[in-house]
């Protein structure tokens, strides 16, 4: 998994963000009790990526549909932040409210995102493509309800990306998962729930997801990283196999650990660096995530301190 990139240029990546969502928080304002805080912003999978990614030092292009009220919106936060948005045709875009007034998160409101049709995928998958020339690594999220997106759409990303020689970072889940296995080359991050409810592991044993990552190897993927939510990380390539772990923190808000995890595996495999290592790297960015409020946001400092912390241990 290398690259033409020079070591002292920053990575370089291209972000498909098949479901950009506009998130509205209610915060206490720590002031007054009855006076709520409200935040705005633009969110869904690909966008916490790409913030935590640019975080970090990379130059990203984040791709994917807007449309509609709520899409306008969205577009507009998404183009004030630090990286390129390219955006593609979509009827709208999904929404979700909540309170967190108490302290913990709760659901008021959610507008579904839209299927996509045959024209609004046949934009978004050209603009990935020639977005991806210009990026060391390509990273693939994708959305809640498989039917927004078939999964083929993302197994023939996939193979088209490795066949132009990206690096391709997959985190993806169900259908959409199993779409991008037989691509060889891929980076696959998913977590442990996913791999049992999916069907690719018998259960969540460190043995069985072990197995059920090597098969996965042997299928063709270039490497598996196993999010194992308090338990130390399994990464897998067909040389090594080794767990990621990271000291004991307090957590404020897990939401988001996932993704800046995932931004750090794709910005780590960017500067030319191992999985394990890419793995430290993400560990890091995830784990100091779910010690703020705000999801894939962090200080490239203290990531890339706070990763000196994690311990890679190789296994047997």
């Amino acid at each position: 998994m290398e690259t033409s990139r020079p070591d002292d240029a920053a990575p370089r990546l291209c972000v498909l963000a098949a479901e950009p969502l506009l998130t509205v928080t209610i915060e206490a304002s720590g002031h007054e009790v009855d006076v709520p805080d409200v935040h705005v912003h633009a969110g869904g999978q690909g966008l916490w990526i790409s913030r935590m990614a640019a975080s970090l030092g990379a130059t990203v292009t984040v791709c994917g549909p807007f449309g509609g009220e709520t899409g306008s919106v969205l577009a507009h936060l998404a183009k004030q932040e630090s990286f390129d948005v390219r955006t593609t045709t979509s009827p709208s875009n999904g929404a979700y409210v909540h309170d967190r007034r108490d302290g913990e998160r709760r659901e008021i409101a959610r507008m579904p995102s839209p299927l996509l049709d045959r024209h609004c995928l046949d934009d978004l998958y050209g603009t990935v493509l020639v977005a991806s020339l210009d990026a060391d690594v390509c990273v693939l999220t994708g959305t809640e309800e498989s039917s927004n997106v078939p999964p083929s759409f993302f197994g023939r990303l996939a193979h088209d990306l490795r066949a132009a020689g990206r690096i391709v970072v997959a985190d993806l889940s169900r259908g959409q998962a199993k779409a991008v296995m037989d691509v060889e080359g891929v980076v696959l991050k998913i977590s442990h729930e996913e791999m049992v409810e999916g069907g690719f592991a018998d259960d969540d044993t460190l043995d069985s997801l072990r197995s059920a990552a090597e098969d996965l190897i042997a299928g063709g993927l270039g490497g598996v990283v196993l999010s194992r939510a308090h338990d130390p990380a399994l990464v897998v390539t067909a040389k090594t196999v080794a767990t990621v772990t990271t000291p004991p923190i307090t957590t404020v808000d897990h939401r988001g650990a996932g993704d800046s995890m995932t931004a750090g595996i794709a910005v780590g495999l960017g500067r030319g660096e191992t999985l394990a290592s890419a793995a430290r790297l993400g560990a890091a960015a995830g784990a100091l995530n779910v010690t703020r409020r705000g999801l894939g946001t962090g200080r490239r400092e203290q990531i890339e301190r706070y990763a000196q912390q994690v311990r890679v241990d190789l296994l047997d």
